[in-house]
């Protein structure tokens, strides 16, 4: 298995350090290289030729597995080939040339503005709606990412007062975005309740029923319980509401580089693909046209 190949670990271990990796792209590396091993079978992987690697990617496709899937696994095995020929002798990178089967490009699903106003007009019946609403309204007026929200402290990070919130994102990269009115009423109102759930000395600003950091998973069971009494007939995950900001906020503005600069995308045609996306027009600059940002 390539898990046991001493290329991998330190491949692996060089992405943390150097690259600061975080563990859910740690994760995704070693998984699409045990792949690699297993379809390599017992032959060693600096031994591996284009052609092996041309007969694993059909093998993957007639196995079912989608184009994207196969796409990133090659991916990562190129990357890895070349921090392999970075560091001892290697003749060729037997993924250079290697490509993947074309694939359609989805388009990133969002919500209509109107499907936001159905999701976050709802009220707080209790505690742990009023931590949801705050998190949900956060999601929509900021973009931010799954893993950003959650790792969010009640000490740092979040500024009521100016109106903005500053989140670390992938690669440890530091950004700073607008908090809508909308989300500064709801975590406000949050925060004012929070220490009836935290336990004491909990930093996290979104806390479980148990008193202590909530979990991604939480948040995704809880976005869905809170769809489906909404009565919105489909599922909607905490990503989908990034796009729906990102989209909204596009049309709003036409400003395709401050919408890269605040969703932290690192390439601008990560950003471009919300360009396609056709949705109502909204009005022209954020704090006046963002759904939940205008004030009323």
């Amino acid at each position: 298995m390539a898990a046991a190949d001493p290329g991998v670990s330190g491949f692996l271990a060089a992405l943390a350090h150097e690259r600061k990796a975080s563990a859910h792209t740690l994760d995704a590396y070693r998984r699409d290289l045990e792949a690699l091993g297993h379809l390599a079978a017992d032959r060693p992987l600096a031994a591996l030729a284009p052609a092996d690697i041309r007969r694993f990617v059909m093998q993957l496709n007639s196995r079912g597995q989608s184009a994207r899937s196969i796409a990133r696994k090659l991916s990562a095995w190129r990357s890895f080939y070349r921090w392999l020929g970075s560091g001892r002798p290697l003749l060729q990178n037997p993924c250079q040339g290697v490509r993947p089967p074309r694939s359609r490009r989805d388009l990133p699903k969002a919500l209509t503005v109107g499907q936001i106003a159905a999701l976050l007009d709802k009220s707080a019946d209790d505690l742990l709606e009023l931590r949801d609403k705050a998190m949900f309204e956060l999601f929509y007026s900021s973009g931010l990412r799954l893993a950003e929200l959650v790792s969010l402290d009640c000490g740092g990070g979040l500024d009521l007062l100016g109106g903005e919130v500053t989140v670390t994102g992938k690669r440890d990269k530091t950004r700073v975005v607008p908090l809508g009115t909308k989300a500064h009423a709801a975590i406000a109102a949050w925060q004012g309740q929070r220490a009836a759930l935290a336990l004491p000395g909990e930093r996290a600003l979104f806390v479980s029923r148990r008193g202590t950091r909530i979990s991604p998973r939480a948040v995704e069971l809880r976005l869905a319980r809170w769809v489906e009494r909404q009565g919105l007939g489909q599922h909607v995950h905490p990503h989908m509401l990034r796009h729906s900001f990102a989209s909204h906020l596009l049309q709003s503005s036409g400003d395709l580089r401050a919408v890269q600069e605040m969703l932290g995308h690192a390439s601008i045609s990560t950003t471009q693909v919300y360009t396609h996306l056709d949705y109502q027009h909204l009005a022209r600059v954020y704090d006046s046209a963002h759904p939940r940002a205008k004030k009323k």
